[in-house]
C-alpha cells in the first residue's frame, strides 16, 4: 500500500489539506491524524469495511472495541440510545478534551466498530485539526491509537511513520501530542459510573462532577477482561521489546540504590540496561538514562516516547520507579504495569 504522508501546521492548518484527508475518510480509507492525547488511526465508524481496515492495519483482535470520535457534542445523539444527566454534566465540563464516555449504542454503530458489544465509547477531541477533519468527513471517526497492536502508543510523528507507513492510506503529521496518554474512559451504561481506563481526566476530577465514580476492578488485575467494554482492557498493551521492571522504593534515592545493584548484575551478563526516571534524580547510573520529566504531568506526556526509545536504543532490560497512584499517577501506573507485564520488584 502506498501511504500519502503530509505535514500540517497545527497553528495555521491548511484547510485544503484537511479536506483532502477528510475525503479519504469519507471514501472508506484509513487516515492517521494527531489528537491531544495520542495519534489516532481513523476510519468511518459507520462503515464496517472501513472499520475492518483499522483492525487489519493494527493487527488488532476483532473483539477489542474501537473508540469513536465526534466533532461536536450534538453528534452524540445520533449514535447512542440515551444521553443522561450524568453524561451531559461530563460533556459540558470535559468536552472537548481527553475524556471518553461509554453509552448504549444505536443500531447505526456496526458491531465491527463496537467489538460486538451493545455499547460504544465516544469522545470529542480538543485538537482543532482532529475536529476539523472529522467535521469535514461528515461521519464519526473510529480511531484507536495508531500503533501496531500491543505496542506503545505513538505521541510523535516519527513513531507513526516508522511503524505505519505502508499499512494505511494516509498519515497527516502534526506535532507532538500534548497529554501523551490515551483519554480517560468512563462507562455510563450502568447505574454507577465506572472508569474503565484512567487518563488525564482523573478519578478525583470526575468525582467532583458526579459524586460516586468507581474504578473498574479489572484495573487492579493483570488478567485480561473476558469481555472488554473499552480499548486497552484486553490483551498485551504498551509493550516494548525490552523487558521493563517497575522498582518499588521509598524514594528516588532508594530506587537508585536498588537499580545500581540490578544494573551491576545484568551488566555482567552482557545485557544493555536502561533506566527511566524523573529528571531530578541526579544519580549516575551505569546504564542509558531516559528522562521522564520533572512532574507527573510530564511523566505521562513522555512515557510512551521513552518506552519506544528503549527499542530504538536496543535496550534489553529497563527499570522505572513505582509512581504514587494518585491523580494522573493512576494512568501512569496503569500503562507501566501493562508495559512491564506486571513485573514489579
Amino acid at each position: 500500500m502506498k501511504t500519502l504522508i503530509k505535514e500540517i501546521d497545527i497553528n495555521k492548518p491548511d484547510q485544503d489539506l484537511i479536506s483532502l484527508f477528510a475525503n479519504m475518510l469519507a471514501d472508506g480509507k484509513t487516515v492517521i491524524f494527531p489528537t491531544e492525547t495520542v495519534y489516532g488511526l481513523g476510519a468511518n465508524a459507520l462503515d464496517e469495511d472501513a472499520a475492518t481496515k483499522i483492525y487489519q492495519a493494527k493487527g488488532r483482535p476483532s473483539d477489542n472495541p474501537l473508540l469513536v470520535h465526534v466533532a461536536d457534542k450534538e453528534d452524540v445523539y445520533d449514535l447512542v440510545e440515551n444521553v443522561d444527566d450524568r453524561a451531559k454534566l461530563l460533556m459540558d465540563k470535559f468536552w472537548p478534551g481527553p475524556l471518553t464516555i461509554v453509552f448504549k449504542k444505536k443500531a447505526i454503530i456496526p458491531d465491527r466498530t463496537s467489538g460486538g458489544l451493545d455499547t460504544v465509547a465516544i469522545r470529542m477531541p480538543s485538537d482543532q485539526v482532529a475536529r476539523d477533519l472529522i467535521r469535514r468527513a461528515g461521519v464519526p471517526i473510529a480511531a484507536p491509537s495508531a500503533n501496531i497492536s500491543g505496542r506503545p502508543s505513538p505521541t510523535k510523528p516519527e513513531h507513526i511513520i516508522r511503524d505505519m507507513d505502508g499499512r494505511v492510506d494516509g498519515i497527516l503529521v502534526g506535532g507532538p501530542c500534548n497529554y501523551g496518554v490515551e483519554s480517560t474512559i468512563v462507562d455510563l451504561s450502568d447505574d454507577i459510573a465506572m472508569v474503565l481506563r484512567p487518563g488525564s481526566v482523573t478519578l478525583e476530577m470526575l468525582r467532583e462532577v458526579l459524586g460516586q465514580v468507581d474504578l473498574d476492578p479489572s484495573l487492579k488485575n493483570k488478567d485480561d477482561n473476558v469481555k472488554a467494554k473499552a480499548p486497552g482492557m484486553k490483551y498485551k498493551h504498551y509493550s516494548p521489546q525490552a523487558q521493563v521492571y517497575i522498582v518499588k522504593a521509598d524514594d528516588l534515592e532508594g530506587f537508585a540504590e536498588r537499580v545500581d545493584s540490578l544494573c551491576e548484575d545484568n551488566a555482567k551478563k552482557g545485557l544493555k540496561i536502561g533506566v527511566m526516571t524523573m529528571n531530578y534524580d541526579q544519580h549516575s547510573y551505569q546504564a542509558k538514562v531516559f528522562d521522564l520529566g520533572g512532574s507527573y504531568t510530564e511523566v505521562a506526556k513522555n512515557l510512551f516516547d521513552s518506552l519506544i526509545s528503549l527499542d530504538r536504543e536496543s535496550i534489553d532490560i529497563a527499570y522505572v520507579p513505582y509512581f504514587e497512584e494518585r491523580g494522573i499517577g493512576v494512568a501512569i501506573m496503569n500503562r507501566l504495569k501493562k508495559a512491564a507485564a506486571y513485573r514489579i520488584i
